[in-house]
């Protein structure tokens, strides 16, 4: 009797117990690679780009579609946009595989909390994705942009800033993660790098844009927002957004270009930058220091200098430092004076280091930020000087 009972449970569980219950085919889904979001009146604009697979196969031969297609859809909400996607989309959109959520200049300006709040609540959605801003245009025209070399703009996209964060210096990969912590801290606030539409944005939604050998139309990334809070405040420069990296010890590469003691110019890579930042309150008075050291090679050489001489590399590191130092100090004085927003992480700084000071005047940050004391240190040291001692044009000349 009791093996039958046995059996008799162990069926009705197999019946009831289902491990694929809640399965999706893959030829049920759209594999969503981007999502941009725009604000449209009082409505969320929402451009979803999926990609059709059979175009990007290699074992299947193209029929000349576009390798992904963009589905819009507007809605009170967020969350009601993506919904109202499945009306035009034959499948439902699957954000698991999404790589870069790009936020239109108006949003952003208004504020990003609504897109973050429905990011990080959505369980679909995973925290892998760089998020980013596209400047001068909206969302929904960046995501219509083909691509060449890549395929997939959205995997263009995020190589890009990749490449360009690890070999320049001007942008920076942002997860979902960064942006909530920087909003939940008080005095925080993000920085998001921007891409811009480069020609006729008509042009770029047509495949001719990609069977040209230069490109009409093309995506570029040309530096970072700065947010106060959720706000957009307005946009660094390219320059001005190394200098911001330096700033906050977030520069793998990069070049700098110094004017030689005639004529001519001289390129150095910085391959390597550590930036130690420190902080004091005397007297209510905050101040930061910040001493930033950088290994350079020299890299190319237009001028008519001997390497060989024993002044040229202390030279060499003395312009760079000035140089660095100059850069630094002005991406400061449009960080305080022109935005007034601590993106920099003084702020914590000062927390870390003398916390019963900062509670003194946490309260008075905004104001003291402004006229905060920073002083600037900068240490250049060159490694390598190339195989040749002196320049090619300095023997031609010769």
């Amino acid at each position: 009797m009791k093996k039958v009972l046995t059996i008799i449970l162990l069926t009705t569980l197999t019946l009831v117990l289902s491990a694929c219950w809640s399965k999706r085919e893959l030829n049920e889904l759209a594999i969503a690679v981007a999502l941009g979001v725009d604000k449209v009146d009082d409505e969320y604009e929402i451009s979803v780009q999926v990609v059709d697979p059979s175009e990007i196969s290699s074992k299947q031969a193209t029929s000349g579609r576009a390798p992904v297609i963009t589905y819009h859809a507007q809605g009170k909400t967020v969350f009601e946009a993506i919904r109202k996607v499945t009306t035009s989309s034959p499948r439902k959109p699957y954000f698991s595989h999404l790589q870069i959520i790009v936020i239109g200049e108006e949003l952003a300006s208004e504020g990003i909390s609504p897109i973050i709040d429905f990011l990080a609540r959505d369980h679909e959605i995973r925290n892998d994705f760089n998020v980013i801003m596209a400047n001068k245009t909206t969302a929904k025209a960046v995501l219509n942009v083909l691509t060449s070399i890549e395929k997939i703009p959205a995997q263009k996209m995020a190589n890009s800033i990749k490449n360009s964060e690890k070999y320049w210096g001007s942008t920076r990969s942002v997860n979902i993660d960064e942006i909530i912590t920087a909003l939940r801290n008080d005095g925080n606030s993000p920085v998001l790098s921007v891409i811009e539409v480069i020609g006729d944005q008509k042009i770029g939604i047509d495949m001719a844009n990609v069977e040209r050998i230069d490109t009409p139309v093309f995506l570029e990334f040309t530096g970072l927002a700065v947010f106060q809070q959720d706000r957009l405040m307005g946009v660094l420069s390219e320059e001005e957004s190394k200098s911001f990296n330096i700033l906050n010890d977030n520069i793998n590469n990069t070049i700098e270009v110094i004017s030689c003691p005639n004529e001519g110019e001289l390129s150095t890579e910085i391959i390597n930058s550590k930036t130690k930042i420190k902080g004091k309150i005397q007297n209510g008075t905050p101040k930061i220091n910040v001493s930033i050291d950088i290994d350079q090679n020299v890299s190319e050489v237009n001028c008519t200098i001997n390497l060989a001489e024993n002044e040229t590399i202390p030279m060499i590191n003395e312009k760079t430092s000035k140089l660095i130092k100059g850069e630094v100090e002005k991406v400061l004085h449009t960080m305080q004076q022109k935005y007034q927003v601590d993106n920099l992480g003084f702020n914590e700084v000062l927390h870390r280091e003398n916390p019963k000071e900062w509670k003194k005047i946490k309260d008075d940050w905004s104001t003291l930020f402004p006229e905060l004391e920073v002083i600037v240190e900068v240490n250049v040291s060159t490694r390598g000087l190339g195989t040749m001692q002196n320049a090619l044009s300095r023997k031609l000349k010769e």
